[in-house]
Formats: structure tokens, C-alpha cells, sequence
């Protein structure tokens, strides 16, 4: 009988029931609240699913994150091998590749005026490297580097392929929190982005009509990534592995005589990689990991940028406009479009135009800063990394 009951005891005590702390419990209700996010509101569920899946299985059996050194057999948590495709840096690329596939860069080249509006938006990503060196200094707990603070600072363009790729060559040890950040806020952009857009422009601006844009050329779709590809080697060669992959998607797509590369890059790829990524990120929410100062910083940092990006956009349009004829307006929220989560920003601004006038399309206008803010944000993080690596 005594050997019944300490047989049963030892089970429940490996149980996860009697292993779990009140961190773990806040984990899983954020994670709750993602799943809820993505199936009730869909949410960017592609992102909120894997993310929280991966923090639910961190923090209800965290040996699933095991490292390999640490485990008996050598043999390393499930999760473990997930996160080591983020920390070496190779998902992000195969994202940019996929993305480049996906993408019309038509309407960038159609209206190139539109750059102006994705570079506004990335002023967001210096504003942020100031925030988290301001937090270092001011708030006790809280102590980034210089080279943290960078990593921190590509939240801001709204991008989280990037964030990954920078974070992993300057601050590896911020590398969940700020793919955490990153991928959260572009998760929520239907949530963030609309009050903003709301607040800095008037009924009038919104419901302005961009003229139809011009029909580009198959020439210059299959010139532009390889110009954009050879400036970036010259320019910035540290932005190269982002700009290489989204360029090599792009021109596979224009091409037009590789579809079979392309149709994988744009499916079942990008649809792999997702999952390993979602998976990736969501294994670095450990409460103990997430739960302290730095995180709660990043956060923060994160959302002020991802706001100050949005409206950086908006007021760049709203500044062209003050120079342009009354028959070359710009409908100033695509320029909230400028941050880098792409498309999702672009769709967010064609709903939002519509909720004013259902017969403004502007989706194809959209994706000029959409796009633009894409490359704005790889060219951003080059630069940070000639500086600071």
C-alpha cells in the first residue's frame, strides 16, 4: 500500500499542475488571449497561433526548451532546435524571401513619390534607439547597451523578420523579447494603427481619391529588384542578406519563367518557415525570461514606436500635400501604410478609407508605402549593424 501511495505521489508531483508558478499562469492567459485575438478577430493568425502554441508549451513543460548541454542524453527540448533556426539568423532571410515573391512592387514604381512616406515611417527606429538609452538611464532596473538598444530600436519599422535578424547578431540575449515585440505589434495593427490615423487626419483628408495609377511595365518590375539588389552591395553590404532574399524572391516572381520557385517561395516555404518562426518566438515567453524589467521596456519601447512610425507616415503625406496640386492630393492614412508589416498595414488603410467613402479604393496606393517601408527598414538595419557590430 505504501508503495502504491509513493508511486502515485511521485506522479503527481511530475505533473505540470505542481511545477507551475503564478508567472507561468500569466503566460498562458496572454497566450489565451492571442489564440482568442486570432480565431475571434483573426487577428494575423498565421503569427498568433504558432506564437502562442509555442508560449502555452513553454510554460506548461518548460524542459521542452531544454538546451542540449544541459539535458542527461545530450538531447535537447523540442523547442530548443526551433529557436536555434531564429538565433543563427536564417528564417529571417527565407521570410524576406517568400515576402519578395508575394510582392507587387508595381505601385512603389507606378508612384515612387510614395518612398517618402515608408522612409517617414522608419524614423521610428532612431527615435526608438534613443528611448531605450533614455530607459537605461533613468528607470533603475533597466540597463540596455548600446548594442541592445540598436536591437531594440528595429522594432520600431514594425518588422519582425528584421528585428530577428539584427537582434541575433547584436543582442542575442534580447533575441525573444524583441521578436516578441515586434511580432505582437504587427499582429495588432488592426488594433493599433485606426486611432491614430483617426486623430491626425480630418473627415476631408480621408476621403480623399488618389488618381488611378499608371500600368508598369514588365521591364522595369524585372530592373527594379536588381537595382535595388546592387545598390544595397555597394551601399549598405551588411543589409545584403535581407535585400538578397527579398530581391531574389521578387525578380523569380517577375520573371516569369521560374513559377515553379516561385509558387514554393510564395506557399510552401513561406507557410514552413512561419510555423518554425511563430514556434520560435513564442518558446522565448518563459515567464521567467519575459516577466522582468528589460522585457517589460522593450514592450513599451516597442508600442511607442510602432505608434510614432504610424503617425510619422501620416504627416509626411500630409506635408507633401501642402505642395502638391489640388489633382495630385495624397489620401494622408496610406501613409500609415509606410511600416513595414506588409500587407497588413496596407489593408488596414484600405478598410479604414472605406469606413468613410466605400467607393476609395486604396489598397494599390497602400502598397507604395508598404513596400517601400519593407526595404526602409532592411536598409535601417544595415546601417545599424556597420555602426554597431
Amino acid at each position: 500500500m505504501e508503495y502504491i501511495s509513493n508511486t502515485l505521489g511521485n506522479l503527481v508531483e511530475q505533473t505540470a499542475f505542481m511545477n507551475l508558478t503564478f508567472g507561468n499562469l500569466i503566460m498562458i492567459a496572454v497566450a489565451c488571449v492571442f489564440l482568442y485575438l486570432a480565431i475571434r478577430h483573426e487577428f494575423e493568425p498565421l503569427l498568433l497561433v504558432p506564437i502562442a502554441f509555442g508560449m502555452l508549451l513553454v510554460n506548461i513543460y518548460p524542459d521542452i526548451m531544454l538546451h542540449a548541454e544541459d539535458a542527461a542524453n545530450g538531447t535537447g527540448g523540442l523547442l530548443y532546435y526551433f529557436y536555434q533556426l531564429d538565433e543563427w539568423s536564417i528564417l529571417p532571410s527565407l521570410i524576406f524571401l517568400g515576402v519578395g515573391a508575394m510582392t507587387d512592387f508595381g505601385p512603389l514604381l507606378a508612384n515612387p513619390k510614395t518612398a517618402l512616406l515608408g522612409g517617414a515611417a522608419q524614423f521610428a527606429i532612431f527615435g526608438s534607439l534613443v528611448g531605450a538609452v533614455v530607459l537605461s538611464t533613468y528607470v533603475p532596473g533597466i540597463n540596455f547597451t548600446l548594442e541592445q538598444a540598436a536591437a531594440i530600436s528595429i522594432i520600431g519599422g514594425a518588422d519582425g523578420p528584421t528585428s530577428i535578424f539584427v537582434a541575433s547578431k547584436l543582442a542575442p540575449e534580447l533575441l525573444g523579447a524583441i521578436a516578441v515585440a515586434a511580432y505582437s505589434y504587427m499582429a495588432l495593427v488592426p488594433l493599433i494603427q485606426p486611432p491614430i490615423m483617426r486623430a491626425l487626419t480630418t473627415d476631408a483628408e480621408r476621403k480623399i481619391k488618389m488618381t488611378t495609377l499608371r500600368k508598369v511595365s514588365k521591364v522595369e518590375k524585372i530592373i527594379f529588384p536588381l537595382v535595388v539588389l546592387s545598390l544595397t552591395i555597394l551601399v549598405l553590404p551588411d543589409a545584403t542578406p535581407l535585400i538578397g532574399a527579398l530581391c531574389l524572391g521578387n525578380f523569380a516572381r517577375e520573371s516569369g519563367v521560374v513559377d515553379r520557385l516561385s509558387d514554393t517561395m510564395q506557399n510552401s516555404l513561406i507557410n514552413i518557415v512561419t510555423i518554425f518562426l511563430g514556434l520560435g518566438v513564442g518558446s522565448k515567453l518563459a515567464s521567467e525570461q519575459f516577466l522582468v524589467p528589460e522585457t517589460l521596456g522593450i514592450m513599451v519601447i516597442g508600442l511607442l514606436a510602432f505608434a510614432a512610425g504610424t503617425a510619422g507616415g501620416v504627416i509626411m503625406a500630409k506635408l507633401m500635400n501642402l505642395v502638391s496640386s489640388k489633382d495630385n492630393q495624397i489620401n494622408p492614412l496610406i501613409g500609415a501604410a509606410g511600416v513595414s508589416a506588409v500587407p497588413m498595414a496596407a489593408r488596414v488603410v484600405s478598410k479604414e478609407g472605406q469606413l468613410y467613402d466605400k467607393s476609395n479604393i486604396l489598397l494599390m496606393h497602400a502598397m507604395g508605402p508598404n513596400v517601400s517601408g519593407v526595404i526602409g527598414s532592411a536598409v535601417a538595419a544595415g546601417v545599424l549593424l556597420s555602426i554597431f557590430k
